[in-house]
């Protein structure tokens, strides 16, 4: 690979569909190298479901070999069993990463649709065509959830790290005033 060319995956976790997207960026030049989605049916045992989520992720991260990872920041949903299973999906992804130490940096709706259009309350329609203007994509990559991880990929390649924080669920040290520093570390 040249020279001060990063690549980065962007992932938009869910148990039903987690989306995927693989960039590269060489100076300022942004270009794509994969992208889509993992998806896992109704119906199966949920067990299963997150072992299909992983393995695909762990074959992901296997071809490419990212350097750094960005995950959507989860925010709280209406239907508590849904956000608890985004929750372990985004677990079984972030745990691939840690194998392969890549570090993982998280960020909000609003952080991307920012990094990405330059208004933080942007919508999907917004997004979509700035990602595929970023990339030089001919199509809206489909679903929503592949665009969002392509956004994802945008938003740390572009931003870098100071405009978000390493992954730490919400309540763990350094985010929201807790100053205690990782015990395990």
């Amino acid at each position: 690979m040249e020279s001060g060319c990063k690549t980065y995956i962007g992932i938009d976790p869910g148990y039903a569909i987690t989306g995927y997207g693989i960039i590269r960026k060489q100076g300022t030049k942004l270009s794509v190298v994969d992208y889509g989605a993992i998806t896992t049916k109704a119906g199966v045992d949920f067990p299963l479901r997150l072992l299909a989520i992983n393995e695909k992720i762990r074959n992901i991260l296997d071809i490419y070999n990212p350097d750094y990872m960005s995950i959507e920041e989860l925010f709280l949903y209406h239907n508590t069993t849904t956000a608890i299973g985004t929750a372990q999906a985004r677990g079984v992804v972030i745990l691939e990463a840690a194998r392969k130490n890549i570090p993982v940096y998280e960020f909000t709706p609003g952080q991307v649709k920012l990094a990405v259009t330059g208004y933080g309350k942007a919508d999907k329609k917004q997004v979509s065509m700035m990602v595929k203007s970023l990339l030089g994509l001919k199509e809206m990559p489909k679903p929503d959830d592949v665009t969002d991880a392509l956004a994802m990929a945008i938003c740390l390649a572009n931003t870098g790290t100071a405009f978000s924080g390493k992954a730490v669920s919400g309540y763990q040290y350094g985010r929201y005033g807790y100053s205690k520093r990782n015990e395990f570390g």
